[in-house]
């Protein structure tokens, strides 16, 4: 009994311990009192993570062309939901951002082909980073960008010798903060100027240049590169009743949009009117005097005159990318009632100021008949060429008298692809000096100015100097104390370049080869009459083609120099 009674009283006492406090009613305060912030709270507070730089449902590393549908690019904003349908594939189906970051968004683009007909499938999603080594948080929101450096000018320069001048210099976060005034400033600062294959500007886009894209019809989308020669030829979809309706057609179209002189500037250049060709229906074509007045489409009985069917933009820059002129010459014609389509050509070409173009051979392949360009190399300079392209490389040119003497100035062109033979013949009499001899020899063999470079491709330019070949000498002779020449053979090894489609001709040798006789003193009163030949072989050194395969890629691993420590 006794010990029921002590093990009941035990446990009332562990009730009583149990029991939470007594409540007591909370006092009036004036101020709420905030709970304290842990140091969890803290650190959370300043090392959050890196905000997103880019948009990733806004880039789009597939959109190639501009204002146009690239082919299988499921993110170009370009592509319409018909463009959709008809893709294949998404070449690209993941976009995301930086890859450094341990959780970021992601882009993902599919084509639904259940749907009738196929569809783009765009979803937003949330990408985590498996790899161990990724930044999870940053004190730092800027460290993840580029920022542009700040130019010196007479107003910052004290501030910035200050800030940066010593040996060590502040890198708080504060002092890194953009300032937008110095920004302004020094893109004030910065000068624009156009670079090779950048569109041409205007005020609204830039200067179209239309051409066929999938099939020949026309698409205005075509931006014109700066100094890319073009030309191009596509079909347009024309009715006579509506003609004057049609923009394309008119000049209008092609001339009242204003070029930049230099991107993103306020300087326009007004396209003027170079020349104005009419074409008849029978396709005769007549020059008109007056090339400042604008013609527009008009409907005349059952014919539409004035309809453009082709546009030649001249556009002349300086040394410096700026454009300051461009010009533009027509081909209007008529068309019919019956006609429901039409060909249009276009050709932009650039010129830069107070120089005159030089003729090419081809783009960039030698086309057969076309003159080979040719030209010398002075001390620390491009190649130098003569103006008129049909002296460039020349050889002797045969004449009906057959008489050397009478040959001497007569020159004719080496054109690609054409074997030629010349000669004539050269009367020696036992007064002729051998020393003279030789020389006017080798001058009507060679002509005034035998060039020392080839060009390699039919456009290479004359500042690159590595597209010239050097043309390679050899002779040949006999054991004699006197050696006139008597023979000039050049053979031009080329060879087709670039892919099977639309394979390039390109030269990779020249030899000039000059054979000399030996001429034994005449007796007096008496003559000889020998034969002079100069001749060009072209020789084709194509090697068959062979298939190509992709290398396997490599894997390349790095590791921290500091991962094993402290084992290693």
């Amino acid at each position: 009994m006794a010990v029921a009674l002590g093990f009941g009283a035990f446990l009332l006492l562990l009730l009583l311990l149990l029991l939470p406090p007594p409540l007591r009613a909370a006092e009036p305060s004036a101020e709420p009192v905030a709970p304290p912030e842990t140091s969890a709270a803290v650190l959370a507070r300043t090392r959050r993570g890196p905000a997103p730089v880019t948009d990733v449902a806004k880039l789009c590393v597939c959109d190639l062309l501009v204002a146009q549908c690239d082919v299988n690019c499921c993110c170009d904003p370009d592509c319409s939901a018909a463009d959709f349908s008809l893709f294949t594939t998404c070449s690209v189906p993941v976009v995301t951002g930086d890859s450094r970051l341990c959780s970021q968004k992601a882009a993902i683009y599919s084509l639904d082909v259940e749907a009738n007909p196929p569809e783009r499938v765009f979803k937003l999603i949330d990408q985590v980073n498996p790899s161990i080594f990724c930044i999870h948080a940053t004190n730092y929101e800027q460290a993840l960008t580029f920022s542009s450096p700040e130019i010196p000018t007479s107003d910052n320069f004290d501030r910035l010798l200050k800030q940066f001048g010593s040996a060590t210099f502040s890198a708080e976060p504060e002092s890194w903060d953009m300032n937008t005034d110095d920004q302004n400033l020094s893109d004030a600062n910065e000068t624009y100027r156009y670079q090779y294959g950048v569109p041409v500007q205007t005020v609204d886009a830039f200067l179209r240049l239309p051409s066929p894209v999938v099939s020949s019809w026309c698409s205005d989308g075509n931006p014109a590169g700066f100094l890319v020669n073009q030309a191009t030829k596509c079909i347009r979809s024309v009715s006579v009743e509506k003609c004057d309706d049609i923009q394309a057609v008119s000049m209008l179209f092609y001339i009242n949009s204003s070029i930049l002189a230099v991107p993103k500037s306020s300087q326009m250049v007004n396209v003027s009117v170079q020349s104005i060709v009419v074409q008849s229906l029978n396709g005769m074509r007549t020059l008109l005097n007056e090339s400042d007045i604008l013609r527009l489409p008009m409907i005349l009985d059952e014919l539409c005159i004035n309809v453009v069917l082709g546009v030649s933009y001249h556009i002349t820059y300086t040394d410096k990318g700026e454009i300051i002129e461009a010009a533009a010459a027509f081909v209007l014609g008529a068309i019919n009632k019956g006609a429901l389509s039409i060909e249009q050509s276009f050709e932009i070409s650039f010129t830069q100021v107070n120089t005159s173009p030089v003729p090419l051979s081809g783009n960039p392949g030698y086309v057969v008949g076309l003159p080979v360009r040719a030209g010398f190399r002075p001390q620390g300079s491009g190649i130098i060429q003569n103006t008129n392209k049909y002296r460039q490389l020349t050889i002797l040119q045969s004449t009906s008298s057959q008489d050397c003497l009478a040959a001497q100035g007569a020159r004719a062109p080496v054109l690609f692809g054409y074997n030629m033979i010349s000669g004539c013949k050269l009367r020696i009499t036992a007064a002729m000096k051998c020393q003279p001899l030789t020389q006017a020899l080798l001058d009507l063999l060679k002509g005034q100015s035998f060039p020392e470079y080839v060009a390699s491709f039919g456009n290479s330019q004359a500042q690159d100097v590595l597209d010239w070949v050097p043309i390679t000498h050899l002779y040949i002779s006999e054991q004699s104390s006197c050696q006139i020449p008597v023979s000039l053979e050049i053979e031009v090894k080329w060879t087709k370049y670039g892919s099977l489609v639309n394979p390039q001709a390109r030269i990779v040798n020249v030899t000039a080869t000059i054979t000399t006789t030996a001429l034994k003193q005449l007796p007096s009163g008496r003559e000889r009459t020998i034969l002079i030949t100069s001749s060009v072989v072209f020789t084709d050194v194509s090697s068959p083609a062979e298939p190509g395969y992709k290398a396997w890629p490599t894997i390349n691993a790095k590791l921290p120099f500091d991962f094993f420590f402290p084992f290693v």
